[in-house]
């Protein structure tokens, strides 16, 4: 039985943070780092986006970390980025193992933000070995300070200048100094003699030396005189801060909402698995509108909320994987659509089956999104156009930019953005519209048999949309719009949109939505201010009912997702970017200098990387990847194909995770390194 620990981390957004910029607003961005030491030094490297002038930024991104050995706590860093000189910290958050772990369903509230205190930023351990000695002088400590590892870099350089100081009771001793490292090796023992009085406690701490000013604390540890007497420390200890309770701002530096949980997960050989794999496989099979007690079926009363958003991504992974998607999500449908009365209600819910086909269009569908709105999503943020349809938040003087003969009205502005938006939304529906020999035949399929179920239950001539909305409203509603109002988030760009980009692809994302709706909400609630819009929206209409008309007209016996390699292609490139790659060593922390940045492609047959982007491919190591990687449960992704940031989900549950490719050893072929 193997165990396996992990932290689902959610940094959601942030408000009421300080000003650090002279215009009176900050670059906000955000760090996490766990126990300050290897996986920290990682996710340096993997940090939040920077949300470019904004007070109350919203970052929305999601990591798993995983954790092979337990952990003590969990940091999150917000600083201000600035383009000349170091950034600005503004705050941080610190949450203990224990917090975490207190409620099974993690944590999920706004945190205030406290002060950084240099002298607790500590980081690294250091390996010691003590003795208590007795002579005819009496009691003797002995404690050999060998070496340290890993230690918080305080120069500007990026180094340190270390040495030990030992107290025990009233002395004190120190070691020598070692210049310019963060990984020093005095091997020095330092004797101290016992003085009268109560036992004393053992404290060692770490100081980087300057020559001008006072030193930099690097950390301690310290030892009760229980411990030095029934069982003398050695090897290594993690350096903690100072013991000080942590000084709440009182919400003056902001607060963060954040989403914390903690996995602990005991996994069984799989053969353990294989009964309720065959029973989850039978119950597709069965009649899943009278069926109350299949194992599906409980699952599904059982869980809620996040559990339910857990669930669904594993099943479909699960039944990816058995080359049963197709009966899977069949199954759920017809389900969810025999217990609906009203049509109006179909899929709105947040059910097992509405996850479930959510997942599925990510894990199989991002390539494909990406193709379809890349393009323009990269016109939106290159040319930076000011577009505003709602009078209360136009802005008159941001728009002189547009040219106009004298001061611009607030008609002269929706017209000049109308003709925008609508520029940026007709290469959109073009692209989606004209996308279905491009939409993957899993994705095609699995609609099939969507259409056909909701037009079995809903027959009438007054329900003729629905076939069609129960469709655009997964495609549209919930792939689409939530792509082209968040583009970072499905990895179509690799920083999030400044303000007034931002404002603009939530337009866009509004008539994205409206299209998807079949124009039903036109005109009704409080954004009637998108009315110029209207026009272009109801001629888009006729033809999405055409494309999706188009979409579900395919043949085929084979089930919507059968084999890895039909969902993607072994010649495309699913993931490519900057990771950072080490050779399989024998268990143990891992230094910074074990670490090389490598270039990686990885596409559907095989992982390769070489120094830079630009070497030709024959200069490239690779790797093809074994069966299990390519296996639909686990390959394919849920980033999108060709940019670079996150790894897909293929690689981030094979371990391949951006900035933690220390264990990517244990579950990919070795690589060769490239020379």
């Amino acid at each position: 039985m193997a165990k396996s620990s992990s932290l689902n981390v959610r940094v959601v957004e942030g408000r009421a943070l300080p000003a650090k910029d002279v215009s009176g607003s900050s670059d906000p961005y955000c760090i996490v780092k766990v126990d300050d030491e290897v996986v920290a030094r990682c996710l340096r490297e993997h940090k939040t986006a920077t949300v470019w002038r904004s007070l109350s930024p919203f970052w929305g991104e999601e990591y798993t970390i995983h954790l092979p050995l337990d952990f003590h706590h969990l940091a999150f860093y917000v600083l201000d980025e600035d383009t000349v000189g170091h950034d600005d910290v503004i705050g941080k958050i610190s949450l203990s193992r224990e917090a975490i772990a207190a409620d099974p369903r993690g944590i999920d509230s706004w945190i205030n933000l406290s002060r950084v205190d240099p002298d607790a930023e500590v980081q690294g351990e250091i390996y010691l070995d003590v003795q208590m000695l007795e002579d005819t002088r009496g009691r003797c400590l002995r404690c050999h300070v060998l070496q340290a590892r890993d230690l918080a870099p305080r120069d500007i350089t990026g180094t340190s200048d270390p040495f030990a100081r030992v107290f025990w009771g009233s002395q004190s001793l120190e070691t020598s100094t070692i210049k310019k490292t963060r990984f020093p090796h005095w091997n020095e023992v330092l004797e101290l003699r016992e003085m009268p009085g109560a036992p004393a406690p053992l404290r060692v701490e770490l100081w980087d030396w300057d020559m001008v000013g006072k030193n930099d604390f690097l950390g301690m540890v310290e030892f009760p005189p229980r411990v030095l007497q029934q069982n003398a420390p050695r090897g290594w200890f993690r350096l903690l801060p100072f013991p000080r309770a942590e000084e709440d701002s009182g919400g003056t530096l902001g607060a963060l909402r954040l989403k914390v949980r903690l996995i602990e997960d005991r996994v069984l050989p799989s053969r353990y698995y294989q009964p309720l794999t065959e029973l989850l496989m039978a119950s597709v099979l069965g009649p899943a509108e009278e069926d109350a007690a299949s194992p599906l079926a409980v699952l599904e009363e059982l869980t809620l909320g996040d559990c339910r958003q857990d669930l669904a991504t594993k099943l479909v992974k699960l039944f990816l994987g058995q080359g049963l998607a197709g009966p899977f999500l069949d199954y759920l449908t017809r389900r969810e659509v025999a217990r609906t009365t009203d049509p109006n209600t179909l899929f709105r819910s947040n059910s097992l089956a509405s996850k479930a086909m959510e997942q599925f269009m990510k894990l199989v569908g991002m390539p494909y999104l990406h193709e379809v709105l890349k393009p323009v999503i990269h016109r939106v943020f290159e040319e930076k156009k000011y577009m505003e349809l709602d009078p209360c938040k136009m802005d008159l003087g941001r728009s002189r930019r547009i040219s106009f003969k004298g001061a611009p009205s607030e008609e002269h502005v929706r017209d000049a953005s109308l003709g925008l938006l609508t520029g940026y939304l007709g290469p959109i529906v073009d692209a989606i519209v004209g996308s279905v020999g491009r939409c993957p035949p899993a994705m095609r399929l699995a609609f099939k048999q969507l259409h056909q179920c909701v037009k079995e239950r809903f027959p009438q001539a007054e329900h003729e949309d629905v076939k069609y909305l129960a469709i655009s409203g997964f495609l549209f509603l919930r792939f689409f719009a939530p792509a082209i109002l968040t583009p970072k988030l499905f990895d179509l760009r690799d920083q999030h949109a400044d303000p007034q980009t931002s404002r603009s692809l939530l337009l866009l994302a509004k008539a994205v939505q409206s299209i998807g709706n079949l124009g039903q909400q036109l005109g009704q609630g409080k954004e009637l201010w998108m009315a110029p819009l209207h026009p272009f929206l109801l001629q888009s209409i006729s033809r999405v009912r055409h494309f999706l008309d188009q979409l579900v007209d395919v043949d085929g016996e084979e089930e919507a997702g059968g084999p890895a390699r039909a969902l993607v292609a072994p010649s495309v490139i699913v993931r490519e970017g900057y990771l950072l790659k080490r050779k399989e060593e024998p268990a143990s922390l891992t230094t910074r200098f074990a670490f090389k940045k490598r270039y990686f492609w990885l596409s559907g047959e095989a992982l390769s990387y070489s120094k830079s982007p630009e070497w030709q491919p024959s200069l490239q190591r690779q790797t093809c990847l074994p069966d299990a990687l390519l296996h639909p449960c686990v390959a394919h992704p849920c980033g999108g194909a060709r940019g670079r940031g996150r790894l897909p989900a293929a690689a981030r549950d094979a371990g391949v995770n951006a900035g933690r490719c220390r264990r990517a050893a244990h579950h990919l072929p070795p690589v060769q390194e490239c020379e």
